[in-house]
């Protein structure tokens, strides 16, 4: 009770100091008690724009808006993009769902020997490794299978062939992520002397004949006919375990993969580009504001990215205040002087924050919580972007709006 008297006296008190601010700014002359001026004081750098900066911050249980700064403006979101993508996947595939690989055969089976090919199909499985194929080889020998006279097929047809997303630099691929596939083991090491599916065809045969299954083809590329049967399945950890490694970790690949099963859910193949629309569907659904938000891909690194402050603040409350994906959406942020990226950052604040952090050479961002109480979004642009400068001035922005509630909380004693 006492919490919640102290979050509405915050919520009027941050809501009166935005009322006295000039229309689409909150730059308001300097004053010691005015919370807001001193919030937009703490964007304030020498080496950022202000212009290019946006900033929200907003009751987490009531949704009304504290503070806000160029929060409708459209901004190059760097890391901040993986949210939506997160957000909207634990929604629609929820938070135990697991991605499938499987072993299936084309062909007869005659006493031990399998007469045709064997397709590793895969359906996004960002985390596979050499490890999961050899269970599967394994599970091929414990049903008897000793000799296989066609080839190991690497499946792909999941997702499109498309090994980058639009608005990506060249170097991407490989450096800033893996190329994309439906099919892809061990991050597709050894690529690109060989494509990811047929990496990972080559990487089941060689766990067959470690395993005593004599494979008599070489490893080959092809999708599976419709009168395949499985033979064999390895699925993922839960979903819920992945978001939380691919935000606190900021992992570019898995987010890009997420948005690819996200397009298969339009009933074709996975695309980034329906991946998109899928995620842009549900915002609105959630009555998330979405003018002039833009996806081109899932983990911020495109340039064409467009996403406001105003639309992530929304899809952090929708994510906290959902019973069925609040617990796996909300751990799933690093936590200010604890783990992830945000390990070294904020730490008179360790446990209390936590966020989703962002850096490209276009963008710096940093949205989040604070406690239960706050989200806050801070988004900054540049042509590059001072990024220490930027986050210096994201973790002052947070202090500020922490201490302002600690300060509150004094004041009731």
């Amino acid at each position: 009770m006492i919490a919640e008297m102290l979050r509405t006296r915050l919520t009027l008190l941050l809501a009166l100091c935005v009322l006295l601010l000039p229309t689409g700014s909150t730059a308001a002359p300097a004053s010691g008690g005015d919370l807001a001026a001193r919030l937009t004081k703490t964007l304030r750098s020498p080496y950022l724009s202000l212009g290019r900066t946006a900033a929200i911050a907003m009751d987490a249980s009531t949704g009304v808006v504290l503070y806000a700064h160029n929060a409708t403006r459209p901004i190059v979101p760097a890391s901040n993009e993986k949210l939506p993508v997160a957000w909207t996947a634990l929604t629609l595939l929820g938070p135990s769902y697991r991605f499938r690989t499987e072993v299936l055969g084309a062909g007869v089976r005659t006493g031990t020997t399998w007469r045709g090919d064997l397709y590793l199909e895969g359906a996004g499985d960002p985390t596979l490794t050499a490890a999961d194929l050899g269970r599967l080889a394994r599970s091929i020998r414990v049903a008897g299978i000793t000799r296989i006279t066609g080839r190991i097929r690497g499946d792909e047809s999941a997702y499109d062939g498309r090994r980058a997303a639009p608005g990506w630099k060249r170097y991407f691929v490989g450096i800033e992520s893996p190329p994309l596939s439906a099919l892809i083991v061990d991050r597709a090491k050894g690529w690109p002397a060989l494509s990811p599916p047929l990496l990972a065809a080559r990487t089941l045969r060689e766990a067959l004949l470690a395993r005593g299954v004599k494979v008599a083809g070489r490893p080959g590329l092809g999708i599976a006919p419709g009168t395949a049967v499985p033979i064999a399945a390895h699925h993922s950890a839960q979903l819920a375990t992945i978001v939380q490694e691919m935000n606190r970790t900021s992992d570019n690949f898995v987010a890009e993969m997420l948005l690819k099963e996200l397009g298969t859910l339009e009933g074709g193949i996975g695309t980034t580009a329906g991946g998109a629309r899928v995620v842009l569907d549900e915002m609105r659904a959630a009555g998330i504001p979405v003018a002039g938000v833009r996806l081109a891909d899932g983990s911020g690194l495109s340039s064409l990215d467009r996403v406001t402050a105003s639309a992530l603040a929304g899809v952090i409350r929708a994510g906290m205040h959902d019973a069925r994906i609040s617990k796996a959406f909300v751990a799933s942020f690093a936590v200010a002087g604890r783990n992830g990226t945000l390990r070294t950052r904020l730490p008179a604040l360790a446990g209390i924050v936590r966020g989703k952090t962002g850096t490209t050479d276009l963008a710096c961002s940093l949205s989040g919580v604070i406690g239960e109480n706050v989200v806050f979004s801070v988004l900054q642009n540049g042509d590059p972007v001072s990024f220490w400068s930027a986050r210096a001035a994201q973790d002052r922005f947070v202090t500020a709006l922490s201490s302002s509630l600690t300060g509150l909380r004094k004041s009731q004693n």
